[in-house]
């Protein structure tokens, strides 16, 4: 029978928990402060690991967005740091190395959103008029 997740999605998962922690905990710098952890994606020779990010605000982020590319600078420079301290936390012989991304997918579904309610309007799906409930017999 094969297995339900396979071990880089496994240690993807585990890398995701610790790395929201750290950077909440660890990294000081205020441009990160706000930084949301969406995704890890790891390599299947654990070479590599895709960290895709997003930003908390009220305001529309591209990854052109001066405060995503302050972030994803500092993130960058503190890789190594944060490299090393999810190696010790999770025990694993082989760390991969951290690649940040911004996670356009937040925006993405907004947008889709926008467009999914201008085609269909405010109207509800179901007519919750009182007068038309069907009658239940006694």
């Amino acid at each position: 029978m094969p297995k339900d997740f396979s071990r880089t999605e496994r240690i993807g998962d585990q890398m995701q928990r610790e790395l929201a922690m750290l950077i909440q905990r660890e990294v000081k710098d205020p441009r990160v402060s706000m930084v949301t952890v969406n995704a890890v994606k790891v390599s299947r020779d654990l070479g590599y690991a895709d960290i895709y990010v997003s930003l908390l605000t009220t305001e529309e982020l591209t990854e052109e967005s001066p405060q995503v590319q302050d972030a994803l600078k500092v993130l960058d420079k503190v890789s190594g740091f944060l490299r090393g301290q999810v190696g010790k936390a999770m025990k694993l012989r082989v760390v991969p190395h951290l690649r940040f991304h911004f996670d356009t997918l937040l925006n993405y579904s907004r947008h889709m959103d926008s467009l999914i309610r201008e085609a269909v309007g405010d109207k509800p799906a179901v007519s919750r008029d009182e007068d038309n409930k069907p009658e239940q017999d006694d």
